[in-house]
């Protein structure tokens, strides 16, 4: 995808209204509309509140203290108006459309996340919040990533920068041990430095091989589609729940970083 490609369920625009309004709705696109207003532009200083959260996918499966019921309780905590998922824009519409008439998600990228399946979806027809599809992920950038990293590992001529990778990761791994699922943890200033800090061989030696794939360009991808999601809800003094896998979660922080029309909360206390 390209990463500045617009969002089919954004294009025109929307005004998100309060809860109240939503409440037993899982917000179709076509059911609320949109009114478009720049982050910047100054039309109002009531600030969106957002909570970044980095969710483990099918790790809430296993994990006790980072379960789906302790992963729902603090979404409720949260009580969003609207969710940004990492699920790309031009697959939300059909995961929506089939909950809502099945109560089960048939959308295949979408169904191997339970955060979403068993957690979001549900919530959503309860609390009333949207959904929104905020992914740059696409099946083509998975499969030309996965061959490209085949290459590389394979390739003698490349056998140091693999080991420098694999390292980093190994020694991420151990920093990590026994808390990798802790969402206190997970949710801090030190988590994210580690999981920088050992993306960053990754970044600096296969990012021009990956293109679309790589480190930089997929977050870049991601938050790009972060970013006008919030453009769109701008100065309407909402609430974004952003849930993405939690190695991504310093890089969506670093891109919200320049905005002063968002307060980032603190989602550590969602997990009190």
């Amino acid at each position: 995808m390209n990463a500045r490609a617009e969002p089919h369920d954004m294009k025109q625009g929307f005004t998100l209204t309060r809860r109240s309004a939503l409440t037993g709705s899982i917000g179709l696109a076509a059911a609320i509309p949109l009114t478009a207003c720049s982050a910047h532009d100054g039309a109002s200083s009531v600030t969106t509140q957002v909570h970044v959260m980095g969710v483990i996918h099918s790790g809430h499966r296993t994990s006790e203290r980072y379960s789906l019921p302790i992963l729902e309780a603090a979404i409720r905590k949260a009580a969003p108006d609207v969710i940004l998922t990492e699920i790309p824009p031009e697959r939300v519409d059909q995961a929506i459309t089939s909950f809502r008439e099945t109560g089960k998600v048939d959308e295949p990228r979408t169904q191997v996340f339970p955060e979403y399946t068993d957690v979001v979806f549900p919530l959503s027809q309860e609390m009333g919040f949207r959904i929104l599809g905020t992914a740059g992920w696409t099946q083509k950038i998975a499969d030309d990533r996965r061959a490209a990293l085949e290459r590389i590992e394979s390739d003698p001529s490349r056998a140091i920068e693999w080991e420098v990778h694999q390292a980093a990761l190994s020694h991420y791994s151990r920093e990590i041990a026994g808390r990798g699922d802790d969402p206190r943890f997970i949710h801090t200033q030190e988590f994210d430095q580690l999981v920088e800090k050992s993306r960053t061989p990754y970044q600096r030696f296969f990012d021009e091989d990956l293109g679309p794939g790589g480190w930089t360009q997929i977050n870049l991808a991601h938050t790009n589609l972060i970013n006008r999601a919030l453009d769109m809800i701008s100065g309407q003094g909402l609430t974004a729940l952003i849930t993405f896998g939690s190695a991504h979660k310093y890089k969506i922080l670093q891109s919200l970083e320049p905005r002063d029309d968002v307060e980032i909360l603190d989602t550590r206390e969602l997990f009190v």
